[in-house]
């Protein structure tokens, strides 16, 4: 990508310059909350000052994901995302010239690009990151080669017997509705999309009122706000917001699905009950008996890889009951769940909190907008309150909930 033109090199500069001769330097705290700003365009602006820092940090946060991929044509906000930053050179630049670097991640519920760069070419990152993703390149020949890439990956994800295995049992799980269908799409459902229908995504879902933006690290706060305004104002918003809504699913198939696979040593086991949405008033508590269930199961084998989830999700997610064995291991299943004791109750809160407390307090911030939270401040208040009797309480509505089993192994 061509990022620079001889305008591109020095404006950041002057503007740096006669922006800072105006700028306030009374910085919102790093650790608190962030200054908040609302563009023309719906677009929030989050920042977090932070002198002390080395670099400085840009999260472009679009609250939409794979679970709105056309049925049969799995694969499109994959697409979509990837072609934000579509060539090895697009990405390079930000360590190479820009002293940081680039990511992009998609999931069920968003589209998230994470980049960095060195405190002085703060106004630089921004501008590249607005142009990129307020005004995408969606051509053909970029497509082509974007499907190829991606359809190689899964080429070889579809023959791994533990991918197999998830997207198996989510499949079972769900059905046609989105959680049941691959996130990055499939060989397969990669060959039926086309050109029209990034576009369609693109008009749709990649918009500003649609998206937060974070900036944390070494800048200015005033400054920020300048340039997000600048450079991020002329980011189109939507004619009309795409809802979450989708019809919920119907009961699952809790006969055991066996998968053989050639060539398996081991055998990869899910098992899985639908679990709660992130803004569920349980959620954490949720959170809390997953790691408790897991402990218990540790303790009655050898097995050192197993794992029990519940991801967060914008609609009711999944508890997954994860692990590898080999032919003669007992299988396991999950323990529903009789008297939780104290001892066990805070051994798993205690890891709930560190997981916590390890996220970045931006993405906390972010996950207000995507999963529709009242305020950061009340999420950890409903973490703070949980007590052994709702983790108890909880384990009797998951429960009742169906169970699916899914086993992957040698023919």
């Amino acid at each position: 990508m061509k990022f620079r033109s001889r305008f591109n090199k020095f404006f950041p500069i002057v503007l740096c310059l006669i922006l800072g001769t105006t700028a306030s330097f009374a910085q919102k705290p790093a650790g608190g909350a962030p200054r908040q700003e609302k563009l023309l365009n719906g677009l929030k602006v989050l920042m977090w000052s932070d002198p002390a820092a080395s670099d400085v940090k840009v999260s472009i946060r679009v609250h939409s994901g794979a679970a709105f991929d056309p049925q049969g044509k799995e694969g499109v906000m994959k697409l979509l995302a990837e072609n934000i930053f579509p060539t090895a050179a697009s990405r390079s630049y930000f360590a190479d010239d820009l002293g940081g670097g680039v990511e992009v991640v998609t999931n069920y519920d968003y589209i998230q690009i994470n980049a960095t760069a060195k405190p002085d070419e703060f106004v630089t990152l921004v501008q590249t990151l607005a142009q990129a993703v307020s005004n995408p390149t969606i051509d053909r020949e970029t497509l082509a080669a974007l499907k190829k890439a991606l359809s190689e990956k899964l080429t070889s994800l579809e023959k791994d017997p533990a991918y197999i295995a998830d997207q198996a049992g989510a499949k079972r799980l769900f059905g046609t509705f989105p959680y049941g269908r691959p996130p990055m799409g499939s060989v397969e459902t990669l060959t039926h999309i086309d050109f029209a229908d990034l576009q369609f995504a693109r008009e749709r879902f990649l918009c500003a009122d649609n998206a937060t933006v974070t900036i944390s690290g070494n800048f200015n706060s005033d400054l920020g706000f300048r340039a997000a305004r600048r450079y991020f104002g002329a980011w189109l918003k939507s004619d009309k917001r795409v809802p979450f809504t989708f019809r919920q699913p119907d009961d699952p198939d809790t006969k055991p699905l066996e998968i053989n696979v050639d060539g398996m040593t081991n055998a990869e086991v899910r098992h899985a009950r639908r679990g709660l949405a992130r803004n569920d008033k349980d959620f954490f508590a949720a959170q809390v008996l997953s790691k408790i269930i897991q402990s218990r199961l540790k303790a009655l084998t050898s097995l050192e890889n197993v794992t029990v989830s519940h991801e967060p999700r914008v609609l009711p997610g999944a508890l997954v009951l994860n692990y590898r064995s080999a032919a003669n291991e007992r299988g396991l299943g999950f323990e529903w769940v009789g008297r939780i004791e104290d001892l066990e109750f805070n051994k798993a809160r205690t890891e709930v909190a560190a997981s916590i407390n390890v996220a970045a307090l931006a993405d906390r911030w972010l996950d207000v907008d995507t999963y529709h939270l009242t305020s950061v401040s009340e999420d950890m208040k409903s973490f703070d309150q949980i007590k052994i009797s709702d983790v108890q309480n909880v384990a009797d509505r998951l429960s009742r909930n169906p169970q699916v089993t899914v086993l992957v192994k040698g023919r």
